[in-house]
């Protein structure tokens, strides 16, 4: 699309990387080549990889080494990198504009910023089949068979962060999902339960002093709804999911978490589909995977804020 034909779109998707956004959420959209083509436009050091039918798209520092080598050596194996995720995938139906396109494309803003300050410790991945259909569990989501493969990599130290849903609000919210999957079944999910709980403790921590750090308004620890978090823990991989929430959302369902401490695990069993409960959810949440999800609910004065926590998340003096 020539760039007189982005007269009519704001101003933040007229500026690269975010020039492709628009592209990205078209209902007809092939959002695999869309992605590809942006980053090879960015010239950035990446690699696709198929694990099981599913094509997950890696981009590594300048200078990185982005595919094994002859001696089948991946990169940054034997170390622990950052690594930041984010899926691109969505619901048929929906265009997807919060979950997970913006994320996406504040990601290749975080790696543009990330080379430019000449910090090499991390690895992007955006990866495939997140979004799950009727039927369907949790070992068929493409972080699961990714997750096997990033051990056999030698990256079973890498600093996992998850980004889901990040366009709306400016209230940041650490999940902890996988705190009460942990607790309600956490020898049925992997027999290092103990290093997960460690390593996701760590995490959090982590981006709570990042958030300290930025001085963030509002960040709030509690339950969200599934994610590739949740693929990596069934394989046996701590990762931490952020997203956020628009102000007066997220203090709303701290009060309600407040007065119904049970509301978590329902969202974990399924059971805040049914409507007397999933009234109660956030509306942001409630617009996600269906035609809701539209670029009318982004909240662009808060982007850099998030790109800055990511890229502070990997800073060498953090």
């Amino acid at each position: 699309m020539k760039s007189n034909a982005r007269q009519g779109f704001p101003e933040w998707a007229k500026q690269s990387p975010y020039d492709r956004y628009f592209d990205f959420i078209a209902p007809d959209a092939d959002r695999y080549a869309i992605l590809t083509k942006q980053i090879s436009a960015l010239n950035f050091n990446s690699t696709v990889i198929n694990v099981e039918g599913n094509n997950h798209i890696f981009i590594f520092p300048p200078g990185q080494k982005s595919l094994r080598s002859a001696s089948g050596v991946f990169p940054f194996s034997g170390t622990s990198p950052y690594l930041f995720s984010a899926h691109y995938d969505r619901v048929d139906g929906s265009p997807g504009a919060n979950d997970n396109s913006i994320a996406v494309f504040h990601l290749l803003n975080a790696a543009v910023t990330l080379a430019q300050k000449g910090i090499d410790r991390w690895m992007i991945v955006f990866t495939d089949k997140e979004e799950l259909i009727a039927g369907e569990s949790f070992e068929k989501q493409g972080s699961f068979t990714l997750a096997k493969k990033i051990k056999d990599w030698g990256l079973e130290k890498a600093k996992i962060f998850n980004f889901d849903a990040c366009g709306s609000g400016n209230v940041f919210i650490i999940s902890t999902t996988t705190d009460l999957i942990l607790k309600t079944g956490g020898h049925d999910v992997s027999p290092n339960i103990r290093d997960i709980i460690k390593n996701i403790a760590s995490l959090r921590n982590h981006a709570l002093e990042i958030s300290q750090k930025l001085r963030l308004e509002r960040v709030l620890l509690a339950p969200t709804p599934f994610s590739d978090d949740v693929g990596f823990l069934r394989a046996g991989l701590a990762a931490q999911t952020v997203t956020m929430l628009p102000v007066n959302e997220a203090a709303q369902y701290e009060a309600l978490l407040r007065d119904r401490p049970d509301f978590g695990n329902l969202i974990i069993s399924g059971e805040v589909k049914a409507p007397n409960e999933y009234r109660r959810l956030p509306e942001t949440w409630r617009s996600l995977n269906n035609a809701q999800d539209t670029v009318s609910r982004l909240t662009p004065e808060y982007f850099k804020t998030f790109v800055n926590f990511v890229v502070e998340l990997c800073a060498r003096n953090s």
